[in-house]
């Protein structure tokens, strides 16, 4: 499919392993847990580092979500006070805002040039009842420490122009950028630092090797110490530690589309640098782009679809916030998503797996000595993950044991199909949900 972010990458490929060679640490999964780990473990002076990937740096979800660097978990914070308790809720929600403020750090200290917009985020509400939006407020205000700025009505309409919204909540400590270009990024320090990085390289087999882990690719195999298995949705591979973190997955696909720039007409339709989000189970993601395109994402279903049926679908969602633009968009055809002269057609549209968890919350720890994982980042990925790194090289290079405090947030299993199946039901209960609601509304 037509990735928006990979049009003008500039960034080298990696070799392929080929041949043997030992380290430290090997890092299965070059997406942004994978890099944030490796760069971590660097940073703590942890060498002999080595990253394999079975595509290339940034493939998956990493180099294609929408591009929103927020603070949060896709368990929302009330389900993780309700979990975790007042002590540890507010410990672990605050590593995501850290993790904020690294990745913005990172973008600045390695000069990382990912089109970064550090403008915040606004969470918009969707239904005319504001109390999702004070209920929140009030919560990360006496739970999290964390003030979120109301937006009125109106004052949201001059943000983003717009009769679909009743209000919103304001997320200043939040950005959004290329994540493809954030990985690439990524990739290229963690190499400054000595990390070796090997793209086309699939870990085919997984397996305990005296004190130590054995890894086996297609053309050769790497010792290590300590092995982290960071595959997200498209984790493969022989061995039952690979089999066991699979099962513990569900793959679930999501979509985004780029319309053709838009020139001025962007500015008017949504004059805010902030990126947007709004308050129902399947909400739309969006934000403007710096070339004057909208990079909208939203939905998401156990299938993969085509960039036609992608496009038709969230042309069709597009239209619902900005009617008077959905008469203005064409749908596009297979042929034409590359090359579309139409300043008004939707020229990119593109779909993958992201992995996820049944209770919705980052899968990072260990499973047995020298073993680690992280993985099920699906909806809010790219602040968890440097989570999940900067926690998985404490352990390692520190020896803290602080992940043991997600324990409750394990390998639980999937059940496969019927997961699956049960997470799709899930999710159409919530639309069904979601579409009720908002025309009881209207009859209102």
């Amino acid at each position: 499919m037509q990735n928006y972010y990979a049009q003008d990458l500039t960034q080298p490929r990696h070799a392929s392993l080929s041949g043997r060679l030992s380290c430290k640490v090997c890092i299965v999964g070059a997406g942004f847990a994978g890099l944030h780990t490796a760069l971590s473990l660097l940073e703590r002076g942890v060498s002999n580092v080595v990253i394999i990937d079975a595509e290339h740096v940034g493939f998956g979800a990493s180099g294609r979500n929408g591009g929103f660097v927020f603070a949060g978990y896709s368990l929302g914070e009330r389900a993780l006070l309700q979990r975790m308790g007042p002590e540890l809720a507010r410990r672990w929600y605050g590593k995501t805002q850290d993790a904020v403020r690294r990745i913005r750090a990172l973008v600045k200290q390695y000069e990382i040039a990912c089109d970064c917009v550090d403008a915040g985020v606004l969470w918009a509400n969707w239904f005319h009842d504001e109390t999702p939006l004070r209920s929140r407020q009030a919560l990360l205000a006496d739970h999290f420490d964390t003030h979120w700025q109301h937006i009125s009505k109106n004052a949201l309409r001059e943000m983003i122009r717009t009769e679909r919204y009743s209000g919103a909540l304001f997320e200043r400590n939040a950005m959004h950028l290329n994540p493809l270009k954030l990985a690439q990024g990524l990739a290229h320090a963690a190499q400054t630092l000595g990390a070796q990085i090997y793209e086309a390289t699939p870990a085919v087999d997984l397996r305990k090797d005296g004190s130590g882990w054995c890894i086996r690719t297609p053309n050769g195999s790497i010792q290590a110490e300590h092995v982290i298995v960071a595959g997200g949705g498209y984790l493969n591979g022989a061995g039952p530690a690979i089999q066991t973190l699979r099962r513990a997955l569900l793959p679930i696909a999501t979509y985004v589309v780029a319309t053709a720039p838009l020139g001025a007409k962007a500015s008017a339709l949504v004059p805010t640098d902030a990126a947007i989000y709004d308050t129902r189970f399947a909400f739309d993601y969006y934000r403007r782009a710096r070339d004057t395109r909208l990079i909208w994402g939203g939905r998401i279903s156990i299938r993969n679809r085509s960039p036609t049926a992608i496009a038709k679908l969230l042309r069709d969602d597009i239209g619902k916030v900005f009617p008077s633009l959905a008469q203005e968009l064409l749908d596009a055809k297979p042929e034409q998503l590359a090359t579309a002269s139409s300043t008004l057609q939707i020229d990119y549209a593109w779909g993958g797996l992201m992995s996820y968890a049944r209770h919705e919350m980052p899968q990072i720890g260990q499973l047995a000595t020298g073993l680690w994982y992280a993985q099920a980042f699906g909806g809010h990925g790219l602040a968890p993950t440097c989570v999940a790194g900067e926690t998985l090289a404490n352990a390692i290079a520190l020896n803290n044991p602080e992940f043991l405090e997600l324990a409750q947030f394990g390998l639980s299993r999937t059940y496969g199909a019927i997961g699956m199946l049960a997470a799709q039901m899930q999710y159409s209960w919530a639309q069904w949900q979601d579409a009720w609601h908002a025309r009881m509304q209207i009859q209102a």
